[in-house]
């Protein structure tokens, strides 16, 4: 029997800007290489995602070779943003979790505010291997319940890596189609911003997995992930509609959650290639 394979990996270099794909990637104890070491704060220093301005969704990140970023919009022209050396950081405040960051220059400042209409400022977390020692009260440290001691995160939601499976989709958008809002269907896989995607699995096989192997590297499949308003923002245009929450509600409850997707933790440090075979252990 075919195993299932890695069809696409992306990262988000910058949390809740535009995803970049990648042939292949190193997986990092805290993530992929350079997903989500950036992240946009308001005034108050207060994390911004497409939860407050959808139009973030337009805005694409382009790794550079150096670990700084270019920046890139509809209307605006790119702008390049060196990765801060270490020195002084700020505080800032990720979902009621205080941590340390280090500012970007003040023209990325500028660029983003402009572009998104507010007082923004653009903040860059190294790899903790580059930030020794870290206060405990700044490590972003993963849910005990799920996660060993000691281990962390970088600016993501909950967890190191988000998997989601082609055949899934599928059934997701094939309930889409038979519900109250249809024409807004099907959705692409960019409306659930997955690190990694699975092809060749069954449709909600994922809702089972508890170890996997992608390529040589083995990963612990921790929980399902809850969605959010995110999901419903159309990445080409910026703009809402109303699935695929309402679907979620009627078929894929899991307490208080609305659920599409799979977090993952790496068990160890590796490279995944598109094309890899998935393996499931448990």
């Amino acid at each position: 029997m075919d195993l299932p394979v890695l069809q696409a990996v992306h990262v988000h270099p910058v949390k809740s800007l535009a995803p970049y794909a990648r042939s292949e990637v190193a997986v990092e104890p805290w993530g992929l290489e350079g997903d989500r070491r950036w992240m946009v704060v308001d005034a108050a220093g207060r994390a911004v995602t497409q939860r407050q301005r959808a139009r973030m969704a337009l805005i694409s990140a382009r790794p550079l070779p150096d670990g700084g970023i270019e920046l890139s919009a509809p209307g605006s022209g790119p702008l390049a943003v060196e990765a801060p050396a270490p020195g002084r950081t700020v505080t800032v405040d990720l979902f009621k979790q205080e941590i340390e960051v280090v500012e970007a220059s003040g023209d990325a400042h500028a660029w983003l505010g402009a572009y998104l209409g507010a007082e923004v400022r653009l903040v860059h977390l190294d790899a903790p291997a580059h930030r020794r020692p870290i206060p405990p009260e700044h490590s972003r440290l993963l849910d005990p319940a799920h996660a060993r001691p000691g281990e962390t995160v970088s600016l993501a939601d909950e967890f190191p890596l988000l998997l989601a499976g082609v055949s899934s989709l599928d059934a997701l958008n094939a309930l889409i189609a038979q519900g109250q809002y249809p024409d807004e269907g099907p959705l692409p896989m960019d409306r659930f911003r997955p690190n990694v995607v699975v092809a060749g699995s069954p449709a909600w096989a994922e809702d089972d997995w508890r170890r996997i192997t992608i390529g040589d590297v083995p990963f612990r499949v921790v929980n399902s992930c809850g969605r959010c308003t995110i999901t419903t923002t159309d990445q080409t245009t910026a703009e809402r509609g109303k699935e695929p929450l309402r679907t979620l509600a009627r078929h894929r409850r899991a307490g208080n959650n609305l659920v599409f997707g799979r977090h993952l933790i790496p068990d160890t440090a590796g490279v995944i290639r598109v094309g890899d075979p998935v393996r499931v252990l448990d």
